[in-house]
């Protein structure tokens, strides 16, 4: 007789749950997965999935614009907010359907309900117990809210999913990743947008010639950035909602979205109970493989805080099923990691900033281009490209590669290969690029930039 009832259990039906619970059972594991929204997580569900199809429905806009340099002449044009949300949620039915046949067919039993420890081999979901060898926690993360009076009368990019009606005016809150992408999503599709940042730039953590350029493009779009500004209050009038800063300067819009950070879900786990070490953050501690203070209970994905990105999850999750069940031990490589922002222009990056290059390998080289892509010379649209490389003077290997504008994702997800494979700038230089494509900067860029110090001299 078993020892327990389930070889694995699975916390959270998320990408990175999913893809663990999925692969341990199609090595004979007996795998059981709960889950108390809907199987497929932010991912599928709030996040990455329809948050893109949004992108792809506003960057229909500046496609019909560009259109008539080309000589296409173009009849009424109409847009339905109402139609596009319709249509995602259709996609979203098809890809939650999709993960649970998936499920199915490796035969992961599948629980509805929020799981919770209740002792070291033991998860409680409703009334019911299930006990397990080993417990993978991959409950993700929520959109976190901060106390400032009126909060009630905000959104967070959950709802801005399923927004009735497209707002003529948003007062969006933050200035990371979420909020730059639905601050082009909105605008774009001809809403006025107010940004509110404490810092001085967008994407704090992101290579500075990156936050400069996407900066002045989604400001040349009318998107109004205010930065070093922190709200104190949102009230109810009536022509909106009006949005107080420490200064005294007001925003007024029809729709205020807070995009300020999201929080791990652990607070009702029994975690902490258990001996389970969590951060002040919420986040669970983890080591290289995944494990938890507690040897036999895992955690991955954005639960974790690490790398918060869906491949991430996805591959430390199958790293674990690997490990357990397939007597193939495997960890995850959390260094150059891509990673792009669906803004517009889009920003790819992967490798090291050049500020985290230059405090890890002191002096670096760095190549820099700014250009008007080739698709706008007919259309006339005024916005650039820009493409940086930081190379490591030394070894001449290439620590990091930035890029904003059109396709930048496609391209860094190829430049994320050379990376991992520790490309060199000369080889960089060797390699033929594709003419014309804007991607072909990156093997053609042979002019350095003059040292910061120098640079300032001049």
């Amino acid at each position: 007789m078993a020892r327990y009832d389930f070889d694995l259990f699975t916390i959270g039906a998320g990408s990175g749950g999913v893809a663990a619970s999925r692969r341990a059972g199609s090595y004979g594991a007996k795998v059981a997965i709960c889950e108390s929204v809907r199987i497929g997580g932010t991912c599928v569900l709030r996040g990455c999935v329809p948050k893109k199809l949004l992108v792809y429905g506003a960057e229909f806009v500046d496609a019909f614009e560009d259109s008539a340099g080309y000589g296409w002449t173009l009849g009424e044009r109409r847009f339905d907010w109402g139609a596009l949300i319709a249509a995602k949620d259709r996609e979203l039915d098809r890809l939650n359907g999709i993960y649970v046949n998936l499920l199915k067919g490796a035969g992961v039993a599948m629980i509805d309900g929020h799981g919770k420890l209740v002792d070291p081999h033991t998860i409680e979901v409703g009334e019911k117990h299930y006990t397990a060898a080993n417990i993978l926690i991959a409950t993700g993360a929520w959109p976190e809210l901060p106390k400032v009076p009126g909060i009630e009368h905000a959104i967070t990019s959950n709802e801005a999913l399923d927004l009735k009606a497209l707002p003529k005016r948003i007062v969006i809150v933050g200035g990371g990743y979420i909020a730059v992408e639905f601050a082009g999503i909105f605008r774009t599709l001809g809403a006025e947008v107010s940004m509110v940042i404490r810092g001085d730039r967008l994407l704090r953590g992101f290579d500075e010639d990156i936050r400069i350029a996407l900066g002045e493009e989604m400001a040349a779009r009318g998107i109004k950035i205010h930065a070093h500004t922190h709200l104190d209050r949102i009230e109810n009038s009536p022509e909106g909602f009006v949005a107080t800063a420490h200064d005294g300067a007001k925003f007024a819009g029809d729709t205020v979205m807070y995009a300020t950070g999201r929080k791990p879900n652990t607070a009702t786990l029994g975690l902490q109970a258990l001996g389970i070490e969590v951060a002040h953050s919420g986040a669970v501690v983890v080591d290289q493989e995944s494990r938890t203070s507690l040897p036999h209970v895992y955690a991955i994905g954005d639960v974790t805080d690490r790398l918060n990105l869906t491949p991430v999850a996805i591959a430390e999750g199958r790293a674990i099923a690997e490990t357990l069940f397939n007597d193939n031990p495997m960890t995850v490589d959390h260094q150059t990691v891509p990673t792009a922002v669906f803004s517009q222009p889009p920003v790819g990056t992967v490798g090291l900033t050049e500020a985290a290059a230059r405090g890890m390998h002191g002096a670096v080289d760095v190549y820099r281009t700014r250009f008007r892509p080739m698709k706008y010379t007919l259309s006339g649209r005024q916005e650039r490209t820009m493409m940086k490389l930081v190379v490591d003077r030394q070894t001449d290997r290439v620590l990091g590669c930035h890029m904003v504008g059109r396709d930048a994702p496609e391209i860094t997800q190829g430049l994320a290969v050379a990376l991992k494979c520790g490309a060199t700038k000369r080889q960089f230089d060797r390699t033929i690029g594709i003419h014309p494509t804007a991607a072909e900067e990156f093997v053609t860029m042979r002019e350095k930039l003059p040292e910061p110090q120098a640079a300032a001299a001049e």
